[in-house]
């Protein structure tokens, strides 16, 4: 049975970058393409209805897990079987797409992440700065050992998701902001989904976004406490609403 993926591409000012993340993702791979403005101030919006995409506009800047959000809703109403995060701002290989999604096609995996750190030496030449790769590879490990998974990194944007993961995961309850990857991590592994990850490379144009330290301390916090949080509700101690049972 052919599988039906969808794209979904968070966009935030990201005018010079985007046009290159669209053209790269295989169309032999990808059914589907959907760009969400997340009240980009540049032209962001203009760059996206030159190309084959579905354009959805949040007339104001609602965070990057609202973005996600939306992409997820919107993939879901299109049918897909398979749904792939992608950023704008091209820091993603997309042309890995179809490696990213073998997992899912093969039913070896539910979500697939793309990891980054291969080696320190290419993470660093990929311009990963030496602050966030020490940052990420501690992170990955604590959430590695709470959460009994096996990743090689578990920060990475770059995600496929099956479409049982998107429709059982209550996703509308995590951040609207940076941490809800982490909460959406911490959400699939503790309703018992097959996690996995795969090589891709690192790249990091000029153009592209990065945040600040203090903003990735912020983010760091935010990781622990979902992963306490995590700990309590397993132990029966502390309801937590991200894994509450309807």
């Amino acid at each position: 049975m052919q599988l039906r993926t969808v794209v979904v591409v968070t966009a935030y000012n990201v005018e010079k970058t985007l046009e290159r993340a669209v053209r790269e993702v295989p169309r032999d791979v990808a059914d589907k393409i959907i760009v969400v403005d997340d009240g980009s101030r540049d032209g962001t919006s203009q760059v996206a209805r030159k190309l084959d995409v579905e354009l959805i506009v949040h007339e104001a800047n609602r965070g990057y897990g609202a973005a996600q959000k939306t992409c997820y809703r919107a993939a879901l109403r299109s049918g897909a079987d398979i749904v792939v995060l992608i950023h704008g701002d091209y820091q993603m290989d997309s042309r890995l797409i179809p490696y990213l999604v073998a997992p899912i096609r093969l039913g070896v995996c539910d979500f697939v992440l793309g990891n980054r750190i291969r080696s320190k030496r290419e993470a660093l030449a990929g311009g990963m700065r030496l602050w966030k790769y020490y940052a990420n590879r501690l992170l990955t490990e604590i959430e590695n050992l709470v959460l009994g998974l096996n990743l090689a990194e578990a920060h990475s944007g770059y995600r496929a998701y099956s479409r049982k993961v998107l429709e059982e995961i209550p996703f509308e309850r995590a951040s609207n902001g940076y941490a809800f990857d982490q909460e959406f991590l911490v959400q699939a592994a503790y309703f018992g989904f097959r996690i996995g990850d795969v090589p891709v490379t690192v790249r990091h144009p000029p153009e592209a976004s990065s945040i600040s330290p203090s903003t990735g301390l912020s983010y760091a916090c935010a990781t622990l406490a979902a992963l306490v949080h995590y700990l309590l509700h397993c132990a029966h101690l502390k309801r937590y609403e991200l894994l509450a049972e309807e």
